[in-house]
């Protein structure tokens, strides 16, 4: 298997969680997690079997357990929390409970009363976190968000570039990358990896900067794409923006940027690339498959996502047009000619193939990249819109 040692478990349950979703394609599974099919579902039996300490090389549970007592709850409350600083009395009970059917865990009122009673929280704090009501898509894959977190100093010199990727739907978070920078080449290289293993989103909503969108010089009333945004339309993958200045829109993101800060950033030291993915990807496990969502009515990222069925295609599909439609090849400075005018559409779009189709609205014509409008033109004015 290509898992790394330290997160092993942690792919084994994230594997056996998308397995166990009701429609998912095991062996379609087991490819795009680079296992054998026997290997797959080796692992679902045991975790059917044993739950998550049978996906340990050896088991560390004990088949039974003693009664535990008021001081051993408590000891465990303390326990995780030191373990999870940034947890509350309701994700700490939730994981309790679930982890210890056999211990007779309090309300949440009371583990947060023995956090309180210990030291281990401010009673002030809690007035400090109201939950929002946010928009959702109704179902896994039909929106990713996908930003920067704001880079990090690391010990050996140079900056760590947090790439985020979530699921809008799930808050299942499909991959946190340390990169030494924020270039659209390195973006594609990680989506390149997502998209082999979770398959392909409808959409995905990025902010205004680079690079997911084209600096304002090269042309504001187009849709501003970049090479990243030409190369995601041709896996027919649209991409949507957040509002200027309104980062609330990306709110999930946001929010998942706030908790990856508090969980690990301000508590790791980085040192380097390589020992930051690490740490990225054993805190990506927790938040998945063991961090309950307050959003999620306390269940876990994991148990509300499944892959996409839409597979990553090895091969570029070909941007395909109906006969008989006007096409225009775009130059190498991203403009076309049309009625021996010439309209500008971005560089990004340099060599490709796209359509001039009638708009809705007369006076306008379309510029389409396949089925993707990507910029307008006005007529009479002589202006892209």
């Amino acid at each position: 298997m290509a898992w790394r040692e330290e997160s092993i478990v942690s792919q084994r349950l994230e594997f056996v969680t998308l397995a166990s979703a009701e429609g998912a394609n095991i062996r379609e599974l087991c490819r795009r997690y680079r296992i054998s099919a026997p290997t797959g579902y080796k692992w679902l039996e045991r975790h059917r079997t044993g739950g998550e300490p049978a996906l340990h090389n050896t088991s560390c549970r004990p088949r039974q357990s003693p009664s535990r007592s008021d001081a051993a709850i408590e000891e465990a409350v303390l326990r995780m929390r030191d373990q999870h600083p940034a947890w509350g009395a309701r994700k700490i009970r939730t994981v309790l409970r679930t982890r210890h059917p056999e211990m007779n865990v309090p309300a949440a009122s009371t583990v947060h009363a023995i956090l309180v009673r210990h030291g281990r929280i401010d009673p002030a704090q809690g007035d400090k976190h109201r939950a929002w009501t946010r928009f959702e898509h109704d179902r896994p894959n039909a929106l990713w968000q996908m930003d920067f977190k704001g880079h990090v100093p690391m010990h050996r010199g140079g900056r760590c570039h947090p790439l985020t990727i979530m699921d809008d739907h799930s808050r299942f978070s499909i991959g946190v990358f340390a990169c030494d920078n924020e270039r659209g080449v390195t973006v594609r290289e990680h989506l390149t990896g997502v998209f082999r293993r979770f398959g392909l989103p409808e959409r995905v909503l990025c902010d205004n900067g680079p690079p997911w969108s084209a600096p304002a010089a090269e042309d504001v009333q187009t849709g501003r794409h970049t090479r990243l945004t030409v190369w995601m339309l041709r896996l027919g993958i649209a991409t949507v923006h957040g509002r200027v200045f309104h980062p609330q829109t990306q709110g999930k993101d946001e929010r998942f940027h706030r908790t990856l800060k508090a969980e690990l950033l301000s508590r790791t030291d980085l040192r380097d690339l390589r020992q930051a993915q690490e740490a990225f990807d054993s805190w990506r496990g927790v938040y998945n498959l063991m961090r309950p969502h307050e959003a999620l009515g306390m269940e876990v990222p994991a148990s509300r996502y499944s892959c996409s069925t839409r597979a990553f295609p090895e091969t570029l599909p070909v941007v395909e047009y109906a006969p008989g439609e006007m096409l225009r090849r775009v130059k190498d400075d991203g403009s076309i000619k049309c009625d021996g005018k010439t309209w500008r559409l971005g560089e990004a779009f340099a060599g490709e193939w796209v359509a001039l189709r009638a708009a809705t609205t007369d006076g306008l014509m379309e510029m389409c990249y396949g089925p993707h409008v990507v910029g307008r033109i006005e007529l009479e004015a002589g202006t892209t819109v």
